[in-house]
């Protein structure tokens, strides 16, 4: 019986990078199902590379200021993804917005985190926005990029409950704990088991072919 092809990842950072190293090492275990075959960023010198690199997984980098305009830079992204034929572009704490080109490409396939329970605080701070509102729960979020802000189909959801003594950081510590290992986990799933999307709904599995 032959083994499935891994599919193949291309996963985008801007910073630390602890979400690309949940899935470099949950891919170190073929029954995984999925390897990263590239690592983007838009700046340099950031540990999220430096993780790739020790790995021995191809990086690139294009920041937006060596091109002509926010357009011309995202179908230089579109390109160079393009070129390592992903089956599911991740972003992990990658701190730019998917334009028009990148999304006619990788519509579909690029997924996103957030840490809230979308469509509540959506945005730059939805820990603090979740704090401040007084909520009793709060989490994170797994959705399919569109062209909105946080506004794609969700893949999945995880509760992290609000706790009387959190800080900012405190709380935003335990969604970004949650936050990885959903991430890690509905990659996973992705990779194995396939997915559709269709209208807002986002499921696991591929569905048969119509005849």
């Amino acid at each position: 019986m032959s083994t499935p092809t891994p599919a193949r990842l291309v996963v985008l950072v801007s910073g630390a990078g602890t979400n690309l190293q949940a899935l470099i090492d949950a891919t170190a275990d073929p029954a995984y199902g999925a390897r990263v075959v590239a690592v983007g960023a838009d700046r340099d010198d950031i540990v999220g590379l430096a993780r790739a690199e020790r790995a021995g997984i191809p990086t690139f980098v294009k920041k937006v200021g060596q091109f002509s305009s926010r357009d011309h830079w995202d179908r230089a992204m579109a390109e160079t993804v393009a070129g390592f034929e992903p089956d599911l572009v991740v972003s992990a704490g990658f701190m730019k917005l998917a334009g028009e080109s990148f999304l006619e490409r990788f519509g579909g396939r690029f997924v996103n985190t957030h840490p809230a329970l979308l469509p509540s605080f959506p945005g730059m701070h939805g820990a603090a926005d979740a704090l401040a509102y007084g909520v009793k729960v709060t989490g994170a979020t797994l959705f399919i990029v569109d062209a909105g802000v946080d506004t794609g189909p969700i893949v999945d959801q995880v509760v992290v409950p609000v706790e009387a003594e959190d800080s900012v950081e405190t709380l935003h510590e335990r969604i970004k704990a949650a936050e990885r290992q959903m991430l890690v986990d509905c990659v996973g799933r992705m990779a194995r088991e396939g997915w559709t999307v269709t209208g807002r709904t986002v499921q696991f599995g591929r569905r048969p072919a119509v005849p």
